[in-house]
């Protein structure tokens, strides 16, 4: 009595229109049906049964077999490889790859949405694969062995961090050793490897000539220690490693490693947007269906005012995130380097800052039915802070966008031209863009980083989102709003945010 019902077996693309306007509009509405495709299994009640046991029947490193020889494998659930196949035979591994039409990464962008829905934890090593052909492309024929086999469902991992350097990656101290012919000799330790069972790893190491880039194949040499018990994505096995002589190949030049291996980093720094865009949506549309559901002190949740505040300022976030997102991806497809730089730095921090509190609010509208375990909603929480230390946590990605000042000077004035397109459109708008640039130091860098990228997510739901959004967003956001979700400023249409977040429901 009184209870809500499980949000599954729902077509996750008719109700989210934010998603749909999006893909048409960044060039992606050829892969409309293949984004529904993708929704309706992710959000089946059989995919989210496999995410649910991937994530209880945790991996396990075996690292001897019974006659005590090395064999470094990993033992995973039959639910994570339905997962992982899943997202493989859908393409999001190597989509702008295989199939380089107009819209790809955005298609590729819409696709991963979904499937992380059904599971974040095996989104990595996709993530991964798809983020190492611009590095491999770095030599040709390197790329030109890998491309067709990670394209048929070979996976790359990376493996760059060492204890005593964490983001400092050229504090590391694992050396290769040139055995000729452009090969060389691994022999050091990495403190995150992901994901154990990968084809190949894209590895730095100390070379005769400096910090170095090198593909590795995984074989002899590679020594697996143990799997990290981690808060999160706890059905993906991530690792430490110890090289001992491991094969290797130079690629691009010695002592270029961190230019090397930054294409592909800046690519995974794409899908923590995306992968945290995945995670509000995921969140606010578990607090709306609960609402729409659920009873309290004589009324529906989703009819009481306080509730509704909630609700859409949770809504609020999640489309801000998605259009963020998909605009990106269209950078990746128009290759406007400049502009892609700088927005994937200042969307990668910002967005994957917000996804925590997000899933917090969100799980806290389910109350006491959010915080059991049979709920999504704690996995949600554990998952969230992910995509903010990845690839960079908050200090790294804030400092990282003044160096694109000083490397890229033009990806400011690129970044500054998209936010100014939006002007005339909201008064409130208009005075932030005004005040831009704030004073871009190291001291004020998170400050700087959080009011760039609230006019470039205000800027885009001016252009594009019902005025009732934008209106609502740039008044919350940019006019001196509360402090946490659920403090819309009066005037706000809660009902029609609410309504348009998860459309068509019952």
């Amino acid at each position: 009595m009184n209870q809500s019902v499980p949000f599954e077996d729902v077509d996750p693309l008719a109700l989210d229109p934010a998603l749909g306007e999006a893909l048409s509009r960044e060039g992606a509405e050829w892969a409309v049906e293949r984004v529904r495709e993708a929704g309706v299994v992710a959000l089946s009640a059989e995919a989210q049964a496999h995410g649910r046991r991937a994530e209880r029947n945790e991996p396990r490193l075996l690292t001897h077999d019974r006659f005590g020889e090395r064999i470094d494998q990993v033992e995973l659930d039959p639910s994570w490889y339905w997962l992982l196949d899943g997202a493989v035979a859908r393409g999001i591994h190597a989509l702008p790859w295989s199939d380089p039409q107009p819209g790809a990464h955005v298609a590729r962008a819409a696709l991963e949405l979904m499937w992380t829905q059904a599971n974040a934890g095996v989104m990595c090593p996709i993530s991964m694969t798809y983020s190492a052909v611009p590095a491999l492309r770095v030599d040709p024929a390197i790329a030109a062995e890998w491309e067709p086999r990670l394209a048929a469902g070979a996976l790359s991992g990376m493996a760059m961090t060492e204890k005593q350097g964490g983001s400092d990656v050229r504090a590391n101290i694992t050396r290769a050793e040139p055995v000729g012919d452009g090969w060389f000799e691994l022999h050091g330790h990495k403190w995150f490897c992901s994901y154990p069972p990968c084809t190949i790893f894209l590895v730095l190491a100390q070379a005769p000539a400096g910090l170095s880039c090198f593909v590795v194949e995984r074989g002899a040499g590679m020594e697996f220690q143990r799997l990290k018990d981690k808060l999160g994505t706890r059905s993906l096995p991530s690792s430490e490693v110890e090289f001992h002589g491991a094969a290797a190949r130079l690629l691009g030049e010695e002592g270029r490693g961190v230019a090397t291996i930054i294409e592909m980093v800046t690519h995974t720094r794409l899908d923590c947007v995306i992968g945290s865009a995945a995670s509000m949506r995921r969140g606010v549309s578990e607090a709306i269906w609960h609402a729409r559901h659920r009873s309290a002190f004589g009324a529906l949740l989703v009819d009481q005012p306080a509730m509704v505040n909630v609700l859409a300022d949770l809504a609020l976030e999640s489309e801000a995130a998605t259009a963020t997102a998909l605009r990106l991806a269209r950078a990746y497809d128009s290759g406007d380097t400049a502009f892609r730089r700088f927005a994937t730095a200042i969307a990668k921090y910002w967005i994957c800052k917000r996804a925590t509190p997000h899933a917090a609010e969100a799980l806290e509208c389910l109350g006491g039915n959010g915080y059991v375990e049979e709920s999504p909603m704690p996995r949600l929480l554990r998952d969230a802070p992910l995509n903010g230390i990845w690839e960079g946590s908050g200090n790294v990605i804030a400092l990282d966008v003044l160096r694109a000042l000083a490397r890229e000077p033009d990806g400011l004035s690129a970044f500054r031209a998209e936010c100014e397109l939006a002007r005339g459109g909201n008064a409130v708008l208009d005075d932030h863009l005004d005040a831009l640039p704030v004073e871009l130091s190291p001291w004020n860098a998170r400050r700087a980083v959080e009011e760039l990228a609230l006019a470039f997510q205000a800027s885009l739901l001016v252009r594009y989102a019902p005025s009732y959004v934008s209106d609502a967003f740039c008044h919350a956001r940019l006019g001196g709003g509360g402090r946490v979700f659920g403090t819309l400023p009066s005037g706000v249409d809660g009902t029609a945010i609410v309504t348009r977040a998860l459309r068509g429901d019952s």
